[in-house]
């Protein structure tokens, strides 16, 4: 057996194995993650479905369309002989190419819309499939040539020119999948480039599209990866002498060692995929935890306020005291109320309250965690459906009951609601 040919063909093997999972992993991404209306989007990584709006759309350099980013450029053609000598004598060879003279585009933050409402998306740094909206060669007697591209010429050049164009259009639809992060301006979420995120995707492809090119890759490398074991066991154990015949022994053994390390790197990937969901799911009830106990933190200040004003401050009492308890709620049945009526009601009650700078900053404060509370809480859900799902079909069924996996209760809620993100569109 020959040794440095095993050694390296075990190396690429194991290459064609790590790009195989992979793509098996960034596939299983993508389907565990279940697509989020606007409106309940909140932190963590968000899969999202919806057309492509701005306020004020742009204008694309080249195909002049209407959009909300485009990148262009143009590329100039050039050829050349090139002479060189050798120890056979003086030999002369023509090359030829393209180079790029001129280039740019424009990615603003633009609006994703569906059903419910709107979302911000911040496009830089994402992995964007655009559409291409201008491509056009021409010679320097065409206009195009030098309205739309620099007056130099590049070295040796054949004064030949090709421009370039793609664009994501206005109202197009578009399959988002990223970071979602709270907007510093406004209480709301938004979509953008998070150093920690495993994918950020901006695409004009279906979901079905891009996870059937993860598996169409997967097999490529699966294919690859048992040609090169095979071919390393050929090379490693040649036939001993003319005339031998080949056996059967070795090609066999290499190929179920192949497919047992396979087999043990799809079930590692599931797990991990498990796990995965498992920790977003505890991400998700940590985001509900936090704001409802910043509701809480603000029920005294404003029980204290109202105590300003009267003597009969009975029922913001007990909201406060019943504020305080909520974040303890963890049972079989996790309910979480909404308390913006009853604040309503408390501001009636006293009418001297709606003209007091504090009150009124508290009662601000409250609406917007009440807000929130209704993302998280929505957030949470559904996460936890799609873990749930992924715990009952097979095989991951198999897998998660391995690593002991259980099912978690969704969190249900009363009197809860978000406000729409109030954004001017252009039609």
């Amino acid at each position: 057996m020959q040794t440095t040919p095993l050694i390296i063909g075990s190396l690429c093997v194991f290459g064609l194995l790590i790009g195989t999972l992979t793509c098996l992993r960034r596939k299983r991404l993508i389907d565990d993650l279940p697509t989020s209306k606007t409106q309940g989007v909140f932190i963590g990584l968000t899969e999202l479905k919806g057309t492509a709006e701005i306020e004020t759309p742009l204008t694309s350099y080249l195909g002049a369309v209407r959009c909300v980013e485009y990148h262009w450029q143009v590329e100039e053609n050039w050829s050349r002989t090139v002479t060189y000598t050798d120890s056979k004598g003086i030999h002369s060879r023509s090359e030829s190419g393209w180079t790029t003279v001129a280039s740019g585009g424009e990615k603003p933050p633009f609006y994703l819309q569906d059903d419910t409402g709107v979302i911000r998306i911040n496009p830089e740094g994402a992995s964007i499939t655009d559409l291409n909206v201008f491509s056009r060669n021409c010679k320097e007697s065409d206009p195009l040539y030098y309205a739309k591209g620099p007056r130099a010429a590049v070295p040796d050049s054949t004064h030949k020119r090709r421009f370039k164009e793609n664009a994501l259009l206005l109202h197009t639809m578009l399959y988002v999948i990223g970071q979602a992060q709270e907007c510093k301006d406004i209480v709301a979420a938004e979509i953008a480039k998070d150093a920690n995120a495993p994918l950020y995707i901006i695409s004009i492809k279906t979901e079905k599209q891009i996870s059937s090119s993860y598996v169409r890759w997967a097999w490529l490398w699966v294919i690859l990866g048992l040609l090169t074991t095979l071919g390393t066991v050929f090379i490693s154990n040649p036939p001993e002498g003319t005339g031998n015949p080949l056996t059967w022994q070795p090609f066999t053994a290499g190929a179920l060692i192949y497919f047992a390390a396979l087999a043990a790197g799809w079930t590692m990937t599931v797990y991990n995929s498990l796990i995965t969901l498992r920790n977003r799911v505890n991400q998700a009830w940590s985001q509900v935890d936090i704001q409802l106990k910043r509701r809480s933190d603000l029920i005294p200040n404003l029980a204290s306020c109202v105590e300003g004003y009267s003597s009969h401050e009975k029922a913001a009492q007990l909201l406060a005291a019943e504020l305080r308890n909520q974040a303890e709620v963890y049972g079989e049945t996790k309910e979480v109320r909404g308390y913006s009526n009853a604040i309503a009601a408390i501001a009636e009650s006293y009418p001297a309250l709606k003209a007091d700078q504090s009150f009124l900053t508290l009662q601000k404060s409250l609406a917007e965690t009440e807000q929130r509370i209704a993302l998280a809480r929505s957030y949470f859900n559904d996460i936890v459906t799609f873990y749930n799902t992924r715990l009952e079909i097979i095989p991951d069924r198999f897998v998660g009951a391995m690593a002991r996996l259980f099912k978690q209760n969704t969190l249900k809620s009363t009197d809860l609601e978000r406000a729409p993100v109030q954004v001017c569109l252009a039609a």
